[in-house]
């Protein structure tokens, strides 16, 4: 019986320890369960850790109107949305990140019609340090907005460039399948 016990207990801490985390925190980030955007309150869909040649680069949190598993949903409903990258490595440097955003593009196929726009994001990157953060908001009509710290950089237009965007951490080909497991709640 105490054999029984202590294997449950081993198994179900185990599991804990290897699950991405739910909600609030993972890798020493701490993010808040809600977030509201465009009038609308998200909650956080999930949490996932970028890493880069065994490093870890970012933990992300994705913030949805509800929560989903569904990788289709997260990325093609036309609502509010919020990726959040809280940077845990040394540095990153602006062309580090225009380089990332760029491999990410390259790899969704067709994007002519992105290239202006995407250049404006790229141009308003710069050295992230270990505790910045990125935030990418989408709001319906409005577009996805691109803040560094809080401050943002500036708004670009079009439901076709959100999902490029938004692409990068839970499309078909995201910066790691790991990374998109965690924001996909999975």
């Amino acid at each position: 019986m105490l054999r029984t016990l202590a294997l449950s207990l081993f198994l179900s801490l185990s599991l804990a320890a290897s699950s991405p985390a739910q909600a609030g925190e993972l890798a020493g980030v701490t993010m808040p369960d809600t977030a509201t955007l465009g009038g609308q309150t998200l909650v956080l869909n999930g949490m996932g850790l970028r890493e880069k040649y065994m490093f870890d680069i970012y933990v992300g949190g994705l913030y949805l109107p509800s929560k989903t598993t569904s990788q289709s949903k997260a990325l093609n409903d036309d609502v509010p949305k919020r990726m959040v990258m809280h940077f845990v490595y040394k540095t990153v440097t602006a062309t580090q990140m225009v380089d990332s955003f760029n491999e990410g593009l390259e790899k969704q196929g067709e994007h002519a019609a992105l290239d202006a726009r995407w250049q404006k994001l790229c141009g308003w990157m710069t050295d992230i340090h270990e505790g910045d953060v990125v935030t990418l908001d989408y709001v319906p009509g409005t577009g996805t907005t691109v803040s560094i710290n809080g401050t943002a950089r500036g708004t670009i237009e079009g439901t076709d460039f959100m999902k490029a965007v938004f692409a990068l951490y839970v499309g078909d080909h995201p910066a790691t399948n790991k990374l998109r497991t965690g924001l996909l709640g999975g």
